[in-house]
């Protein structure tokens, strides 16, 4: 792999790590396009990691916010308002815990996925955007009328049976060609939850989700760097960090107008072409 490769995967990790349109998917055509069968897929994880510094950047005032609540329900010394972010955190254990069960099973599938079920994965991901939106039942509740001081309010409260959902919609999105924001976002706002927190909560699931899949390929760091160089893992890696940052701003805007659906016009034609041509 050379640089200029190296580039072009994490621009395209970067912009479909977040749209909902299946980074992994992407990344398994780019590389079949570029001739790159060879590189392991801790090469994939070390990208979407990169992502996840642009996640905890954008939204940091959030992971912050939960993280003082979290801290406080450990030394039982909650306040008045925490209630809706504590049962958030509780939900996001509770998803985390089912993605990694079934990202441990779906594993075995990964690396070596037909290029066609990959293909497949994208025109179900736009099924799923489609169905989110005509069913979103949220409307002007996607940014709450009424906030407290702190800005909080209870519908932006995840429950634990919508952590459920999206656990295993997340689950669900380890697959080759499923976007994995597509369908948690899908899952949460056909759970009821309103598309701004829909959002939020999926690419703040995102984070432990992809520390542990950098946990579990760690082990080929070594195997990587005998196809990957280090300046070639750094370039990538910081086009991934810069075009993911730019691709939540414009993703999180499109969430709150309620276009998800639109993703499925390229997602689903994509599908179909690669079934054909691979």
């Amino acid at each position: 792999m050379n640089i200029f490769q190296s580039i072009c995967l994490g621009i395209l990790q970067g912009i479909t790590e977040f749209l909902p349109v299946s980074s992994s998917g992407h990344l398994a055509m780019a590389q079949k396009l570029f001739n790159l069968d060879e590189v392991p897929l801790i090469f994939d994880v070390c990208l979407h990691v990169a992502t996840l510094f642009a996640v905890v950047l954008f939204f940091r005032k959030t992971i912050i916010s939960l993280l003082a609540v979290f801290v406080r329900m450990v030394t039982r010394k909650p306040l008045d308002g925490d209630k809706p972010k504590q049962t958030t955190i509780l939900s996001i254990i509770v998803a985390t815990a089912i993605t990694g069960v079934l990202g441990i099973v779906s594993s075995r599938f990964i690396e070596d996925a037909p290029i066609k079920l990959v293909c497949a994965g994208f025109i179900l991901t736009g099924i799923l955007l489609i169905l989110a939106t005509l069913l979103d039942k949220s409307g002007k509740s996607a940014v709450p009328a009424e906030e407290a001081a702190d800005g909080t309010a209870e519908n932006d409260a995840v429950s634990i049976k919508q952590g459920i959902i999206c656990g295993i919609a997340q689950g669900f999105g380890t697959l080759p060609g499923i976007s994995r924001s597509g369908s948690t976002i899908s899952a949460a706002i056909l759970s009821g939850v309103n598309r701004k927190t829909a959002g939020e909560f999926s690419f703040i699931l995102s984070i432990p989700a992809i520390l542990g899949a950098f946990i579990l390929e760690v082990k080929d760091l070594g195997e990587m760097t005998s196809v990957v160089s280090v300046p070639c893992l750094a370039a990538g890696c910081l086009t991934a960090f810069l075009a993911g940052l730019g691709a939540l701003f414009v993703l999180m805007k499109l969430i709150k107008t309620g276009r998800l659906g639109f993703f499925a016009i390229y997602l689903i034609p994509l599908g179909i072409a690669g079934l054909f041509l691979f």
